[in-house]
């Protein structure tokens, strides 16, 4: 008997197909979110859920599984949507899809540091709205990024990415993570290393945000710690919203008491504050930081394997751990 397979979103053709050849693939043909009542009567009939951040898996949802539900294979990084720990205190093994997005997101962590540094956003919003009379030599004029001191708040496969990335644009690099990277990949990167989060903010021209959302990461870059960043600094965020006290980031914009902000993720996703889409100095973008085929196919393919390597009886390779109390 094939397993069954609940997908809660649409995934890419292939993996779809794939899945269809191998399990009892029960897919989500119009893509529309899974309600709550939806998730608990899919984990009621599932061997295999396969969710995605959309799909909030928490104690409640998994207190409904039925007894046949053995894994919840995530399609894609992060696992905060998930209660770990119910799961595996339910027997439930969950697995996440590693590795496959550090390039794409790195890439887009690039590029929108160089829209909200250069104001590429305002510009092509000036410029569709026709009102663009002609090159002027003081006129839409950003800030060089040569030179300029990059923040990196987690040092881990993005961060790492991005750092040699923004070392090539001519970036000094610093970084803060919770352990300090081996001294080789600081030395290829010319990284310095902040225990205080405090003072590297106070420093830098730039900050990425690249670290996940956790319990310990929620509103790290609070009120008080965004006071500390000069006037002149931009932030960047590809992780998760709620690293960011957004309502003070957005005080802060509006007031002129930083340079900019360019957001790939918001705290209260899909909802976007108004007031932020009001705001010329500021880059806005719909989650798209992994968004290539090649990425989608890629984590589609991890989740395959996990799915099979635990149905033949054998550890998947992407098990996620639930940690410690």
């Amino acid at each position: 008997m094939k397993p069954i397979v609940v997908v809660t979103r649409k995934l890419p053709d292939a993996i779809e197909t794939r899945m269809m050849e191998l399990f009892d693939a029960r897919l989500n043909l119009d893509d529309a979110p899974m309600s709550k009542a939806d998730l608990i009567e899919a984990v009621r009939v599932a061997d295999v859920l396969t969710p995605t951040i959309t799909d909030r898996i928490d104690a409640a949802v998994l207190a409904e599984a039925g007894p046949g539900l053995k894994l919840i294979a995530n399609f894609g990084t992060g696992v905060d949507h998930i209660d770990v720990a119910a799961a595996e205190a339910r027997g439930i093994v969950v697995t996440n899809t590693p590795d496959v997005l550090t390039d794409d997101t790195a890439d887009m962590t690039m590029a929108m540091i160089l829209a909200v540094s250069r104001r590429l956003g305002e510009g092509e919003r000036t410029l569709r709205a026709g009102g663009w009379n002609g090159w002027s030599p003081t006129w839409m004029l950003g800030r060089r990024i040569h030179g300029k001191r990059l923040g990196i708040l987690g040092m881990g496969r993005i961060g790492a990415a991005l750092a040699a990335r923004a070392k090539g644009f001519g970036l000094s690099i610093h970084y803060h993570n919770r352990r300090r990277v081996h001294p080789e990949v600081e030395d290829e990167l010319e990284a310095t290393y902040w225990e205080s989060l405090d003072q590297m903010l106070a420093r830098m021209d730039i900050i990425s945000v690249n670290c996940p959302h956790t319990p310990a990461t929620y509103h790290l870059l609070s009120a008080r710690r965004l006071k500390l960043l000069q006037p002149h600094a931009f932030i960047v965020n590809t992780s998760r919203g709620e690293v960011i006290d957004e309502n003070a980031l957005t005080r802060m914009l509006i007031a002129g008491e930083l340079g900019g902000a360019a957001l790939d993720v918001f705290e209260h996703a899909p909802s976007v504050n108004p007031k932020l889409t009001a705001l010329d100095n500021v880059v806005l973008v719909p989650h798209m930081g992994s968004a290539t085929l090649e990425g989608r196919i890629d984590m589609g393919e991890k989740v395959v394997i996990n799915i099979k390597t635990f149905v033949d009886g054998n550890p998947p390779p992407d098990r996620v751990l639930g940690e410690l109390p």
